[in-house]
């Protein structure tokens, strides 16, 4: 008799880095989604750039971790270590797994800047970016921007929601223009695709690989995101 596959929800410990202190005077989350075989601490010292008295930036941590290098190496307590948001094995179960985690970390910033009316951005590099298009396709957090960085927008999202796939999220596409993997002629023909389900995106292009960069993050963070009394945050 061939084996049945099963599944079990379980607890376990996230983990995530943090810039900037909730209080009452934070107008905006961000939430920083790495890239494959990347770690949060380093992601987020790449994010120190827009630090801001009124913005908080969490970047959490993918919850698969491996050693990277030969795989058939010895590894120890100097090997290098990434995480990774999912692969393809029980790929259904990875994703609503950092749904929710996603969303459960936004309530937990917000449930600690005493109910400051904040405005949520979502950005994702490279793995991360099919990573926050999931979670605004399927989440329940409302993201009033995302940022799909040097990464694409995954094929497996709903197909019968159109314009609102995203909800009201403003969709901002990032590129380098060195960037081999997604450069700007990868994320022009991504914007192209969005714009015939009525989605309308930007993108915004800078000297550079694949990588953050510096000026791009200060200019997306000069951009205000409070939402409207008309359309409190959710």
């Amino acid at each position: 008799m061939p084996a049945i596959e099963r599944h079990l929800r379980v607890r376990r410990t996230a983990r995530y880095y943090q810039l900037g202190q909730p209080t009452s005077a934070t107008r905006e989350i961000w939430v920083a989604c790495h890239g494959y075989s990347q770690l949060a601490a380093p992601f987020a010292k790449a994010l120190e750039v827009i630090e801001s008295d009124t913005r908080v930036v969490v970047a959490p941590e993918g919850l698969s971790r491996m050693y990277l290098g030969d795989p058939l190496a010895r590894h120890g307590p100097d090997s290098p270590v990434g995480a990774s948001w999912m692969t393809r094995e029980d790929r259904e179960s990875e994703i609503a797994d950092y749904v929710d985690y996603l969303d459960d970390l936004v309530a937990t910033v917000r449930s600690e800047t005493g109910g400051a009316e904040a405005g949520v951005t979502a950005l994702g590099f490279s793995q991360g970016g099919a990573t926050v298009c999931r979670w605004a396709a399927r989440g329940r957090t409302r993201i009033h921007r995302l940022i799909v960085w040097a990464g694409s927008i995954p094929t497996d999202l709903p197909q019968d929601r159109g314009a609102h796939l995203f909800g009201d999220a403003k969709v901002i596409l990032v590129a380098g223009r060195k960037d081999r993997f997604v450069a700007e002629e990868a994320a022009d023909a991504m914007r192209a695709e969005l714009s015939t389900q009525g989605i309308d995106a930007q993108v915004i292009a800078f000297d550079g690989g694949h990588a953050l960069n510096s000026d791009t993050l200060r200019r997306l963070a000069t951009n205000s995101i409070i939402p409207s009394p008309q359309s409190p945050a959710q």
